[in-house]
């Protein structure tokens, strides 16, 4: 799940004394959080760049719930596509995610990444409220391609906007708060988006459908509040010399595409990704075909991953700054998810309540393993990537994500065709890509302090 981020040149600029002593504050925050929850709570946010992006991300994704919760079923139900067609749609929506994360991110290095955050977020509420008036397939692939596209340039832009407004474990902090609203708002947002299934007409429909784009509108006057600090420096003026020949060549130079080290990280940490479809996709058929528990068990098994998140991502995020913590919790998430696929297919028991308890057993280890990936993730994103490119760096990463998303339903799906041998085989897949990632993060860590 996702967040969020903008400008106005009406906020002044920080001056660099004050702003040094609130990034002294909030690497203070993150490292010796306060007790008492209400105290934790306020410390989260004293920030006024991570208020801002929680503010407006809790907005923003209350209103794509609704979306997440209803899209499918309104272009079924009501505009009338087939289940096919529905598919084509999501699969150009991820295909053209995955080329504008790469894009945004590079962008929000060379210009305004305030700015750009609210202009992909304008244009992804204006078009959350165009699904209205897609009433056949054509146009229904141009509203999905236009709010696939926007989501992942926004996506991209608030991670350099995070990577830049933060540093150490402070940034691991922020996104690991965001995530944890994230999670709360679309949650909310669903049982707003349940509003339309249980009316069941065409007009509740387009009405929440309405109401739910207006609301995601309303988050960008948040996140246009950003300041100035989070935008990159002002470039100088490029001057040619015998060794600095042109521009081009000096961001090639500063190039995630150039760096062996960061595209073994993306690739495997986008392998790893695909968990999320296995527990989104696999589960749930795994659970209605193969199993004799309830399918009511998938609502409590979402319900579950959701409450393991809130709880348990930002603590279990703290640390994961230092490369080393990052790559060992990694570990751990490769060894849960191993356990996990276990128990998934020990669920295939021919006892209700023991293949149930085995699924509530499994979703745990998947919960928490999807908790540690994550925060092992973002640790490496940030440390190990070049500080003169963060868009670039940032960009690059959530574009193996949006890879990963793109190709997972199929590759899960097929697994859990073979049975046993299918199960064994993602777990040896999540395994290796997590020591995979675990031996990079070490290296780099042991070479950090050889210099």
């Amino acid at each position: 799940m996702s967040d969020r981020n903008p400008d106005t040149d009406a906020v002044p600029v920080v001056e660099p004394a004050v702003d040094g002593a609130r990034e002294l504050e909030r690497t203070s925050t993150a490292e010796t959080p306060p007790r008492g929850l209400r105290a934790r709570l306020a410390a989260s946010v004293a920030d006024p760049v991570l208020r801002i992006l929680v503010i407006s991300t809790a907005i923003g994704r209350i209103g794509r719930g609704v979306f997440l919760t209803i899209t499918v079923l309104y272009f079924t139900l009501i505009v009338g596509l087939s289940p096919v067609q529905v598919a084509i749609v999501l699969t150009v929506a991820s295909a053209v995610g995955v080329a504008s994360s790469a894009v945004g991110g590079q962008l929000a290095d060379r210009f305004s990444a305030r700015r750009q955050l609210v202009v992909c977020m304008a244009l992804q509420g204006v078009g959350l409220i165009a699904y209205v008036f897609a009433t056949s397939f054509p146009a229904a692939l141009v509203i999905g391609a236009l709010v696939g596209g926007v989501d992942a340039a926004s996506n991209a832009t608030r991670m350099a906007i995070i990577a830049r407004a933060f540093e150490g474990p402070a940034r691991v902090n922020a996104r690991a708060i965001l995530r944890t609203v994230t999670n709360v708002s679309i949650a909310a947002g669903s049982a707003i988006g349940g509003i339309a299934l249980v009316i069941g007409t065409p007009e509740a429909y387009r009405g929440v459908m309405i109401g739910a784009g207006v609301v995601f509108l309303s988050s960008v006057f948040v996140a246009a509040r950003l300041p100035s600090r989070v935008d990159a420096p002002p470039r100088e003026p490029f001057v040619a010399t015998e060794t600095r020949p042109t521009a081009s060549v000096a961001r090639r130079a500063h190039s995630p595409w150039r760096d062996p080290r960061f595209l073994a990280i993306t690739a495997l940490s986008a392998i790893f990704g695909m968990q999320f479809a296995l527990f989104e996709v696999g589960v749930p058929i795994w659970i209605a075909h193969d199993t004799v528990a309830p399918t009511a068990v998938v609502s409590a098994l979402l319900i579950l991953n959701t409450v393991v998140v809130v709880i348990f991502q930002v603590p279990l995020s703290r640390g994961t700054h230092d490369v080393r913590r990052a790559g060992t919790v990694t570990a751990w998430a490769g060894m849960l998810m191993v356990a996990a696929c276990g128990l998934y297919f020990a669920a295939s028991v021919p006892i209700a309540w023991l293949g149930t308890a085995l699924l509530v057993v499994a979703a745990l280890a998947h919960a928490f393993a999807e908790v540690f990936s994550q925060a092992g993730g973002w640790g490496l994103s940030f440390e190990l990537a070049d500080p003169a490119a963060p868009g670039a760096y940032q960009g690059l990463f959530a574009m193996g994500y949006n890879v990963g998303s793109m190709v997972a339903p199929l590759a899960i799906t097929a697994a859990l065709a073979w049975g046993v041998g299918g199960w064994a085989a993602m777990a040896a897949v999540f395994l290796a890509s997590a020591l995979g990632t675990t031996a990079i993060a070490w290296r780099a860590a042991a070479q950090s302090v050889a210099v």
